[in-house]
């Protein structure tokens, strides 16, 4: 077993969850890793990776559906999840960013779907669940969530201007988005796109979520983005534009307005999920810095790689910022459980702003260990950096999150002074 439970949390982590661990570790390394090159071979070529969704991709659900390995993210307060906490799934999360593009779907558990699927879980009608939970919870189709804008900076999701218009009995829907991950995928089948239905009173009540089929008419995917020149194909992570795209008034997700109270419950946990992943990467990029500097054949002045100070440094002090975040994120997780995600914002706050910073850190290492070989496709690790750099993007810029962790830490501010203050007087 490659992965081993942390001492600190271990009597926390159920038989069942333990046995779940040990399955999951088997499935990763020997499963989806070594399955990592035939993805690659079995994308299409040209125009038709929009259109093919590698067969090794089914393949690997089937196995993984068969050992129990299905769902795993939806915490157990949710009657359709795997009844776990999010201390446990943080580690089964760890695990599965070792193989980070494979390993996350064959166990149904990768994004955008799990938030997607939390957010019908957590806040869908029962006619809402049947239509697009259930298939989700399957496997059988995938989602996107429409939120960034390319005109505004979105990361105040204030300054969204996407407009949802009641007009009768339905929704008309106008607006322009960009970076929509999985948008491109052909298994896509549902947006849950964020927009306003009035511009008008409290401007974190201006906006509301609503369902809209993928093949509505008026969706226009615009083109696919690059990351560093990576099309991440068939996922993709799209522009897209919406011009009078009309969907039924029983599409709206909560009801008007209810729209940051939808994105703090759906982005909370996904954001430790990031971050849980990105541990598993982490410990990938140095496993693969290891194999390197230990290789009998790659010598410089004499000596093997590993025999160079500077090396022993960056192996050092990769391994000391890995365990450094993984506590971070267990500590989080931990939290969630306790109090639930709007209790967790400060730790949350924290894991998300430091743990993209380490695994860029230690895939930067790895890379310049490999030498030119760790910029090319031979190795994962020019990927892993691309997808790693996205995430002091994704579900808010590290500019948020530590504003937010200094305002929340400010809060102590009071209570600190005052008792300075009642210590000079004694």
């Amino acid at each position: 077993m490659v992965h081993t439970i942390p001492s600190l949390v271990e009597d926390k982590i159920s038989v069942r969850a333990k046995k779940i661990i040990a399955v999951l570790d088997e499935f990763v390394e020997n499963e989806c890793i070594p399955a990592e090159e035939k993805y690659h071979n079995q994308l299409g070529k040209g125009e038709d990776r929009w259109k093919k969704v590698p067969p090794i991709i089914e393949e690997l659900k089937v196995k993984a559906r068969s050992l129990g390995l299905w769902n795993l993210f939806l915490p157990k307060d949710y009657p359709e999840g795997a009844g776990l906490t999010n201390l446990e799934y943080a580690l089964m999360a760890v695990i599965m960013g070792r193989s980070i593009v494979i390993a996350p779907q064959a166990t149904n558990c990768s994004a955008p779907d799990t938030g997607n699927m939390e957010v019908f879980a957590k806040y869908g009608t029962s006619a809402q669940k049947t239509k697009w939970l259930i298939p989700l919870l399957e496997g059988k189709i995938r989602s996107a969530f429409a939120m960034t804008e390319k005109a505004v900076a979105s990361s105040d999701a204030t300054n969204i201007e996407t407009s949802i218009q009641r007009i009768g009995n339905q929704y008309v829907i106008n607006g322009h988005k960009w970076w929509i991950s999985g948008a491109g995928d052909p298994r896509c089948k549902v947006y849950l796109v964020m927009g306003k239905t009035s511009t008008k009173g409290d401007k974190h009540k201006q906006q509301s979520v609503i369902i809209v089929p993928a093949d509505t008419p008026g969706i226009k995917i615009i083109r696919p983005l690059t990351i560093f020149g990576y099309d991440d194909a068939p996922e993709g992570h799209c522009e897209i534009a919406f011009k009078d795209v009309k969907v039924p008034v029983e599409n709206i997700i909560l009801g008007e307005g209810r729209g940051f109270e939808i994105i703090q419950g759906r982005l909370g946990p996904g954001r430790l999920h990031h971050c849980m992943r990105s541990i598993g990467s982490a410990e990938r990029g140095l496993d693969l810095m290891l194999a390197r500097v230990t290789d009998p054949s790659r010598r410089t002045f004499g000596k093997i790689l590993a025999e160079h100070g500077t090396v022993l440094s960056d192996i050092a002090y990769s391994r000391m910022i890995i365990d450094q975040a993984r506590f971070l994120v267990l500590n989080a997780a931990d939290k969630i459980d306790k109090v639930g995600a709007k209790g967790a914002l400060k730790e949350i706050g924290m894991a998300k702003a430091i743990v993209p910073d380490m695994l860029l850190r230690v895939l930067d290492r790895s890379i310049q260990i490999h030498g030119a070989g760790g910029l090319s496709e031979d190795f994962p690790l020019a990927h892993m950096h691309a997808f790693a750099r996205t995430l002091k993007f994704a579900d808010g810029p590290d500019e948020v999150h530590v504003q937010q962790v200094g305002k929340l830490e400010l809060k102590r501010a009071h209570e600190i002074r005052k008792k300075l203050e009642k210590k000079s007087k004694l």
